[in-house]
């Protein structure tokens, strides 16, 4: 089990490694378009913000919180409402989301041992709830990344993102509506030092093989199964695998294939 203290150090460190690559930003290329249709840089540190304040109030008001949900005036656009109210100028947004994160670290540090939070159709433990803090910085961060047209070096903290990824195995697939299978998985995963992750059985007949940020990507939807070296082997593992979602709530639609010169999937 990966201890409170230092989950919270690395989704500090991995909201510094953004924070870092945002700062610097003239106040145009925050209205630079991400991959996620309508959202612009902004918008991707803007719901960063909001879901802190969220995850703040379920650790600290739990009534405020489903108070938050039940009087959404859209619940299908609740997200996208979030990071609009969010939305600030490029200074203000930033100490915004800094306030907030080092609040929601604190508040998740204060929660007794054993309680849970309630969450989006579910209830998290403070460490399950700072890992998809976590997850969810690094992969709004890959958006960001994407807009300015650079790559990230990866970080053992892509561990965090993996694991909750293969913890989201049954979610995937409720989510898209289908059996959730009752077959292990094996899954082994080649980390940015090259050493080995694996979860599951060692035995286990179905299996996932292939690099951990790759892994990361898919779980995210941050691309698209096609475009990323992951190997599946089974009939469990390979449907896993067109739906595999490490975030709360309804399917997400994913990232189309890259498209080669002549407009063709690659």
């Amino acid at each position: 089990m990966v201890d409170l203290t230092d989950l919270l150090a690395d989704l500090a460190d991995e909201s510094e490694g953004l924070d870092a690559l945002v700062r610097p930003l003239p106040a145009a290329d925050w209205a630079r378009p991400t991959p996620a249709p309508g959202w612009s840089i902004a918008h991707q540190i803007a719901h960063l913000a909001w879901t802190d304040h969220v995850a703040l109030l379920a650790a600290t008001d739990p009534a405020a919180f489903f108070a938050s949900v039940t009087s959404a005036p859209d619940p299908a656009r609740l997200v996208d409402h979030g990071a609009e109210e969010f939305l600030a100028a490029p200074p203000d947004l930033l100490a915004r989301w800094r306030d907030g994160r080092r609040a929601l670290a604190a508040a998740l540090a204060a929660v007794p041992a054993g309680e849970k939070l309630p969450w989006y159709g579910t209830r998290m433990s403070p460490a399950s709830m700072a890992t998809a803090r976590l997850m969810e910085t690094w992969a709004h961060g890959e958006d960001v990344a994407d807009a300015l047209g650079v790559r990230r070096p990866d970080s053992g903290r892509l561990r965090h993102v993996a694991h909750l990824g293969v913890r989201t195995l049954g979610h995937g697939f409720a989510a898209h509506d289908r059996d959730v299978p009752t077959a292990p998985v094996r899954v082994d995963l080649t980390g940015p030092d090259g050493d080995t992750w694996s979860w599951g059985p060692a035995d286990a007949a179905d299996r996932v093989t292939g690099p951990a940020r790759d892994f990361c990507l898919l779980v995210t939807q941050r691309a698209h199964r096609a475009d990323l070296t992951l190997t599946a082997t089974g009939p469990v593992a390979d449907e896993w695998l067109d739906v595999a979602q490490a975030f709360a709530g309804p399917p997400g639609t994913g990232r189309p294939p890259r498209a080669t010169s002549d407009g063709v999937p690659a």
